[in-house]
């Protein structure tokens, strides 16, 4: 029992003088560490004479238990201490402006898919999203796109391996594919995406956004595709009427396929659509190509459908006065700032938006 006391006289006696946080650590560590003089202490409570064995257990857990205390209180003193010293060093000075912060706004880009995609949900679209890295079947053979089609080339295709069998996708038409093969007929949806091509200039990158549509079901026709583009031209340009003209034109993927054009004048500099008599191509359609849907497994007896391609970007340049594809990409702060949209000042319906 001496030793105890001895132990507890030297190391109150430590614990009470000016000490840092280190020192304290250690004197933990030589107490109670897995070789620490307490420690050991109730490893040989054993070896004591039974009529003294249970106050000499008593004792020292009463000696660990106000050690311990005094540990922890010391630990409060320092930590306490260094907390007022900082603070009577750190002083604030409340005169000081304020730190400048800059608020984010929302890319064109992502602005308009969030239109689109609004505008084709009323009319009952879903959504439907793919891999940017695609497979050459997705990408080409199961849409009708022969073996030597120049789209195949390597100029306009970036291809990943040297098979060609892995490339980035060049449009987001692997999406129906995908979305036919995984579900059964009636189809009718959108899908929004990147889409990639060997091309750049004022109006192409190699990067750049599309939205393909499709409509699978009985009985669906040309009609059905005019007057779904026509109410989405409106919704999208905010006009109530719109001049708009189908043009014969060729993809592998549609039979017949058409070119869409809409009627525009330019205004003040700014080109004014829905009225004039100038015409500006916007998109790609056509009615889907019987051999499209043989590889999708839907029986083109009984089921047929149209699909568009629209170009994302093109559709922002045009509605907010973007003339230079290559800004989008820039990453430059000033010219979101000022394309750019308040998340806080965007209506759910994206209907009368306003920079």
């Amino acid at each position: 029992m001496s030793d105890i006391k001895k132990i507890k006289e030297e190391y109150l006696s430590k614990l009470k003088s000016k000490i840092d946080i280190s020192q304290v650590n250690q004197i933990k560590t030589d107490l109670f560490g897995k070789n620490g003089l307490i420690s050991s202490q109730f490893k040989n409570i054993g070896s004591v004479v039974e009529a003294e064995r249970k106050k000499f257990a008593a004792d020292l857990n009463s000696i660990k238990d106000e050690l311990q205390d005094l540990i922890n209180s010391k630990v409060n003193e320092i930590e306490t201490a260094e907390i007022n010293e900082k603070l009577a060093k750190e002083i604030v000075d409340i005169t000081l402006p304020e730190r400048s912060f800059v608020q984010g706004k929302i890319h064109p880009v992502s602005q308009t898919i969030d239109e689109i995609s609004s505008i084709f949900s009323e009319i009952g679209f879903s959504i439907e999203e793919g891999p940017d890295v695609e497979n050459e079947y997705y990408n080409f053979t199961a849409l009708n796109t022969p073996d030597n089609h120049p789209a195949r080339d390597m100029h306009d295709t970036f291809y990943l391996d040297e098979n060609k069998e892995t490339l980035l996708r060049t449009h987001t038409s692997p999406v129906q594919i995908r979305t036919m093969l995984k579900e059964k007929p009636p189809f009718k949806i959108i899908a929004p995406g990147r889409t990639y091509r060997s091309d750049s200039d004022q109006t192409h990158a190699p990067m750049f956004h599309q939205v393909e549509g499709l409509h699978i079901d009985k009985d669906i026709n040309m009609g059905h595709l005019k007057g779904c583009l026509n109410y989405f031209i409106k919704e999208f340009f905010e006009v109530d009427k719109i001049k708009m003209r189908f043009r014969p034109s060729h993809f592998p993927f549609t039979e017949p396929s058409a070119e869409v054009d809409i009627g525009y004048e330019i205004k003040d500099g700014k080109i004014v659509i829905g009225e004039g008599d100038k015409w500006l191509e916007i998109l790609g359609c056509g009615m889907v190509h019987p051999n499209v849907l043989k590889n999708a497994k839907v029986d083109p007896l009984n089921f047929q459908g149209y699909a568009f391609g629209i170009g994302i970007d093109r559709l922002a340049m045009l509605k907010y006065g973007i003339n230079d594809l290559r800004a989008f990409f820039e990453c430059d702060y000033r010219w979101l700032n000022h394309y750019g949209f308040d998340p806080l000042d965007v209506p759910t319906n994206y209907r009368g938006l306003s920079r």
